[in-house]
């Protein structure tokens, strides 16, 4: 029987908050700063708590917006545990936005980000998921002047059945992009395609790990009339902490 490996698609959606519910995003605060000030204070507060920043870049080819997408060797051996897809839930995000001299900072929410995609299995790790998710918030939060949650709500227990609009994928359907006849030839494509910026894209980070044939990509989309310049000014460029676009390739389970 042939085995095949998967490019898969799965994206941050915008919900989530209170006790027993979730929201996707934190709004830290706003800065007099510009981006260029702010971002040596956000990787030395991640670096210190433990996390490298991995990837960095201009959503929309806009200077004014900015996200850096930031994991630990710890988060990501956790989230290799779960060999369908459960790599996505590895890398996180700060966004900024600058807007009339201030820049406002926000951060994806863990805990969210690691419901969704770690659906199964969750309630098993949660104590250490919930360890790496309050390091990064105590990592961030003191670069704000204030911390909010923000996005809507969803409850916790049912994150993995939400989806955007009717019509859209919840987070157990992902989008199957592209099949391979091996990992090494999947590697190989998708590395050679965000080089040479096939469809107006660019590698944002990666994180690949050969021996268990997974790797997950954050993809930059610059297309005009597809990309995010099209879609961030519609669903709102305060949630840029969403950014950018994930894809895995996978072997079979």
């Amino acid at each position: 029987m042939k085995k095949s490996f998967l490019v898969i698609l799965l994206l941050t959606s915008v919900i989530g908050f209170s006790q027993e519910t979730i929201s996707p995003f934190y709004r830290l605060g706003e800065a007099s700063d510009n981006i260029e000030t702010l971002i040596p204070l956000v990787k030395d507060a991640l670096t210190t708590a433990g996390f490298n920043a991995i990837g960095e870049y201009h959503p929309e080819n806009n200077k004014d917006l900015y996200v850096i997408a930031y994991t630990s060797d710890e988060l990501i051996q956790l989230s290799q545990k779960f060999a369908d897809r459960g790599l996505l839930a590895a890398t996180l995000k700060v966004g900024f936005v600058n807007k009339d001299g201030n820049t406002t900072l926000s951060m994806l929410n863990p805990e969210y980000q690691f419901r969704a995609y770690i659906y199964e299995g969750y309630d098993n790790y949660a104590l250490k998921f919930e360890t790496i998710s309050q390091k990064a918030i105590d990592a961030l939060k003191p670069l704000g002047s204030s911390f909010k949650a923000f996005g809507g709500e969803e409850k916790k227990k049912k994150l993995y059945k939400y989806h955007y609009k009717m019509m859209m994928p919840y987070f157990t359907d992902p989008v199957e992009l592209n099949e391979f006849s091996s990992f090494k030839e999947g590697l190989k494509t998708i590395r050679k395609n965000l080089e040479a910026g096939v469809g107006n894209t660019a590698k944002v980070y990666e994180i690949v790990d050969e021996e268990k044939q997974m790797a997950v990509f954050g993809v930059a989309l610059y297309d005009a009339d597809k990309g995010e310049g099209d879609f961030l000014p519609v669903i709102g460029e305060e949630h840029i902490a969403a950014m950018p676009y994930d894809i895995i390739l996978q072997g079979p389970l």
